[in-house]
């Protein structure tokens, strides 16, 4: 079941600050070492998803993609929230995340010299920096956190699908109800997709759900996805054969990733997305040249916040 909410306020479910006891514990995290020849985060198989070739520039050839005004928003709020959820729950209110905005952003600059020259001047960052509190307001129009105390937060998951692949990734949120129900929660800085693309952005929550069910063994009871510039969420309800079709579909993703790899034909799959794509200069599509294949990738490597 799929439901769309504009300008939801309060929180109809999730966790309640005065009974964090009845949480359950999250089991141990996987080592993030052990080897995997085959492993999937969601946002390469959406990439090869999009195009089998934007998939070779981002894992085969590793090609860098500096950070622009939007993806470094992006970034910069889901750490003010994540460390908004730090403080104990009366005091996480709207000030409060203001607070953090600034801080926050010289810790992400100071660790990324990309970030650190993302602008001209310190007027151009300001602005930005507004900007960026403008989302975080709207974060407040959706849910009120001092009601919350979040399971699980930037939570790194791992599991091994009865293939042989490994799906792993970063959840932004799990709350688990006092009732025992699980629910994802993924926050996003971008437009809300319109109705007919809305199946490309629940497929990572289905992802997750899956590796979920494999780690705990229940399937989480609710999907949503916060689109806190626009102020809606989009919630989905899972169930066990919309899992079971996300794995053989992810299945069936890693063999066309392996024979598009044995193969060497990373073909591109022209589309609206093109528009926002960043390796025009290399797409034949483009009359571009992709760069000569590498040796065999690291897809094993544990994947990038994004």
């Amino acid at each position: 079941m799929r439901t769309r909410l504009r300008n939801v306020s309060g929180v109809p479910y999730g966790c309640v600050v005065d009974e964090p006891e009845l949480l359950s514990p999250a089991p141990p995290a996987p080592s993030p070492e052990t080897p995997s020849p085959a492993a999937l985060s969601p946002s390469r198989a959406g990439d090869f998803m999009t195009c089998p070739l934007l998939y070779r520039f981002r894992v085969i050839d590793k090609i860098p993609e500096p950070p622009t005004p939007a993806t470094a928003r992006g970034t910069l709020v889901h750490a003010v929230l994540e460390r908004l959820f730090d403080r104990p729950a009366p005091e996480r209110t709207p000030s409060a995340a203001h607070e953090l905005v600034a801080p926050e952003w010289d810790k992400l600059a100071a660790a990324n010299p990309d970030l650190a020259g993302l602008f001209d001047d310190e007027k151009e960052r300001e602005t930005w920096l507004k900007e960026v509190g403008v989302s975080v307001d709207g974060y407040f129009t959706l849910e009120d956190p001092r009601r919350l105390e979040p399971a699980e937060r930037e939570w790194y998951v791992e599991t091994e699908l009865e293939s042989g692949l490994r799906l792993r990734g970063y959840v932004d949120r799990l709350d688990i109800a006092p009732t025992g129900e699980i629910r994802v929660v993924d926050y996003k800085t971008g437009k809300v997709p319109r109705e007919a693309y809305e199946g490309s952005a629940l497929f990572q929550m289905k992802f997750y759900a899956l590796v979920i069910w494999k780690l705990r063994g229940e399937i989480p009871r609710l999907l949503q996805l916060m689109y806190i510039s626009d102020g809606e969420v989009l919630r989905y309800s899972p169930d066990e054969a919309d899992l079971r079709a996300t794995e053989r579909k992810l299945d069936a993703l890693w063999k066309a990733i392996e024979r598009a790899r044995e193969t060497g034909d990373w073909r591109p799959r022209p589309s609206k997305l093109c528009g926002w794509c960043r390796h025009q200069a290399l797409c034949p599509e483009f009359g571009g040249t992709p760069p000569p294949l590498p040796g065999a990738a690291d897809e094993s490597a544990v994947p990038q916040r994004t």
